[in-house]
């Protein structure tokens, strides 16, 4: 069975100068606002796309994690994960940074490392994110 997503885009004006809303259409969130200058220069009240990948990012990150933990035979009993994806005006989105946390009864600090670093290459986010640098800093806490 495949799923399939949507989220739609409305725009008005220019890209300097004009704003839009993103909305969730299959889970019938949103609007959230974006614009060019939050994208270019940050902001804390307006969302942007690579906000958006980073959601996607650390959200299938840690759903792979917690799988390939369980299937190890150490579920976790908590995974926290901070994606950072960088844009740089006029190059492009040039990585995800992965920073991970978990409580893992039971297991090494190695093999969660080797764990980790398998879930990120697997996580079907990381793979449509081939293009740039994904990096990885896991810890157990």
């Amino acid at each position: 069975m495949s799923v399939t997503s949507e989220a739609s885009t409305s725009w008005k004006g220019s890209l300097v100068d004009g704003a839009g809303e993103i909305a969730f259409e299959s889970s019938n969130q949103g609007p959230f606002a974006v614009n060019w200058k939050a994208r270019s220069e940050g902001s804390t009240s307006v969302t942007t796309p690579e906000e958006l990948l980073a959601a996607a990012h650390s959200s299938c990150f840690t759903m792979a994690l917690s799988h390939a933990l369980s299937q190890n035979g150490t579920p976790p009993q908590s995974v926290e994960t901070t994606a950072s994806v960088t844009f740089i005006p006029g190059t492009g989105i040039t990585g995800s940074h992965l920073n991970v946390s978990a409580v893992v009864p039971g297991i090494s600090a190695e093999d969660f490392d080797r764990i980790a670093g398998e879930a990120k290459a697997g996580c079907p986010v990381s793979a449509a994110l081939a293009g740039i640098e994904i990096t990885l800093e896991a810890s157990l806490a």
